[in-house]
């Protein structure tokens, strides 16, 4: 009986300690829920004044809560005795460890989270960036869904997305048509710009307060090349385009212009005209 109550009283103050620090991380357990919550709150009330949007919001959310939480859990471990260094260092050895795996994964979310932040562009834009082009359907944190012109889908890691140049042909509300064609050296020139600057103001959707040129510009090979800009709206923009192209390629053959194709002359000589010029 005797060695029953030793081992009672050596073992009684490492009860009645673990007890208290039970005890203590169980109030701290319910203190930090309270504060966690409330923390929370506060940023989900931030954020809805900041108008981020809606996939940030969601990020930043569940990213902050897990924070908390880790914290917390640290906390709780530090009451009931755990040293907190060795324990520092494994989470810090598997933090480096996950980092190294999910490089790839962690660039692409970075690069969804500063797409989501700077908005470069929006779900409905036009863009081009690199070799993908398309317009915009889905924005995601990882990766950008874009829907090609002829109906393919395309979906691009962020972190192309983010370190490429990005162009959008979406956010101005004017654009400028380009339309370059060639004529043949020998057409009338002067005649050539009037029948182009004529189906250039002949456009509909042609923004009568901007410039329209039609000029001379480039002398190439086998063609003198002539373009003409005209302002449209943004929607209008492949629509004259196309139609442009066609009139003026229709007012030409109307007016005798040629369009030339390329060509290479081929100067044929004799043997008896080879020994006479050696």
């Amino acid at each position: 009986m005797d060695w029953i109550i030793n081992w009672w009283q050596i073992i009684q103050p490492t009860i009645v300690s673990k007890g208290l620090q039970l005890i203590v991380a169980v109030i701290i357990f319910f203190i930090g829920r309270k504060v966690i919550n409330l923390c929370l709150k506060l940023l989900q009330r931030l954020m809805e004044k900041s108008n981020w949007e809606a996939t940030v919001c969601s990020f930043a959310y569940h990213v902050f809560k897990a924070v908390l939480y880790i914290v917390l859990a640290l906390i709780l471990l530090e009451c009931i005795g755990y040293e907190m260094t060795s324990l520092a260092a494994l989470l810090a050895s598997a933090g480096v460890a996950v980092g190294l795996a999910l490089q790839g994964s962690l660039s692409n979310l970075a690069g969804g989270i500063l797409i989501l932040l700077m908005k470069p562009f929006q779900i409905g834009d036009y863009i081009s960036a690199g070799a993908y082009a398309g317009t915009v359907r889905e924005i995601g944190l990882v990766y950008t869904v874009l829907v090609t012109v002829d109906g393919k889908t395309i979906v691009v890691p962020n972190g192309t997305l983010s370190a490429n140049t990005v162009e959008n042909f979406s956010t101005q509300e004017h654009r400028r048509v380009d339309v370059r064609v060639g004529i043949s050296y020998s057409a009338d020139l002067k005649k050539a710009k009037e029948v182009f600057r004529k189906e250039a103001e002949a456009v509909p959707q042609r923004l009568k307060e901007e410039p329209l040129d039609v000029f001379v510009s480039e002398l190439a090979d086998s063609a003198v090349i002539l373009e003409g800009r005209v302002w449209v709206s943004n929607a209008d923009y492949f629509p004259v385009l196309w139609a442009l192209t066609e009139n003026i390629k229709l007012a030409f053959d109307r007016e005798g212009i040629e369009i030339p194709f390329s060509q290479v002359d081929v100067h044929l000589v004799s043997k008896e005209q080879e020994i006479i010029e050696k």
